[in-house]
């Protein structure tokens, strides 16, 4: 047993360098009144604002007649787990600003055409680690298919 509490926040930095060891996170967004929950692919920026490429489509929608967003991305590694939320404003990016974002590791995991740059202003950011305890993880059957 550790002496650790088992939720800790996490500082501004900690929460940045879990962003930046990152590729997969959740992006909430309104479309008209009802909200959505779409995984993304995301790179931070210089300007510590995350940006996704998308498509023409209801997520582009969302985030124009809505510019709020929350964002999350997560991570577990054996028995600790760390979580960040973010809550921002959204916005297209033109120009150099959308071209700068080609020098970022981001790329999407599927080959369809996803032109348009977003940016991710972020207004509130929180984060936590997590120690976990999880014995129901040994009554877990292998996958028969394995």
């Amino acid at each position: 047993m550790t002496d650790q509490p088992p939720t800790v926040e996490l500082t501004t930095e900690e929460c940045w360098a879990l962003l930046h060891g990152q590729e997969l996170g959740r992006l909430a967004f309104h479309l008209a009144d009802e909200v959505h929950l779409v995984p993304v692919n995301f790179a931070v920026d210089h300007d510590r604002r995350l940006v996704i490429r998308t498509a023409e489509g209801s997520k582009l929608l969302g985030l124009t007649m809505d510019a709020d967003v929350a964002f999350e991305v997560d991570e577990v590694v054996d028995e600790v787990a760390r979580s960040v939320v973010i809550r921002g404003r959204a916005h297209e990016l033109h120009g150099a600003e959308a071209d700068a974002v080609d020098q970022l590791p981001l790329r999407p995991w599927v080959s369809d055409a996803r032109s348009v740059v977003v940016a991710i202003e972020v207004d509130e950011m929180t984060g936590r680690r997590f120690a976990l305890h999880r014995p129901w993880l040994q009554l877990r059957h292998p996958d028969p298919r394995a």
